[in-house]
């Protein structure tokens, strides 16, 4: 298991971290809404965000993530990050990013009360 660090997880880094994420997700909506084409790179910027704080948080720095044996993801989350990597122009990936995002956010405050 490779453990998080719990000074990396602290609400206000998670928090700083999610309004990133707001901030791309409301950009890669609205460019599904008006079908621009510009959703493709929003997304690899938003899984490029994704990728670095799971890294930082495990203390990690070897891209690509490749096994569940991060204490901070969510379940399935690498089959899910794959399938997002291999579509992310599309909605369905845009959407399971968000719940991506979701999840290890609520996985950070769980573990911030193990630690």
């Amino acid at each position: 298991m490779i453990e998080c660090k719990k000074e990396a997880i602290t609400k206000g880094i998670v928090d700083q971290w999610m309004n990133e994420w707001g901030i791309l997700r409301k950009s890669i909506h609205q460019s599904h809404t008006v079908r621009d084409g510009k959703a493709k790179e929003i997304m690899l910027q938003a899984i490029q965000l994704y990728e670095s704080f799971v890294l930082n948080a495990s203390n990690r720095q070897d891209l690509p993530l490749e096994n569940e044996q991060y204490e901070i993801l969510p379940v399935n989350a690498i089959e899910r990050l794959s399938f997002i990597k291999t579509r992310p122009g599309q909605y369905a990936c845009y959407r399971q990013l968000d719940e991506l995002f979701i999840e290890t956010k609520k996985k950070c405050a769980r573990l911030r009360l193990k630690h």
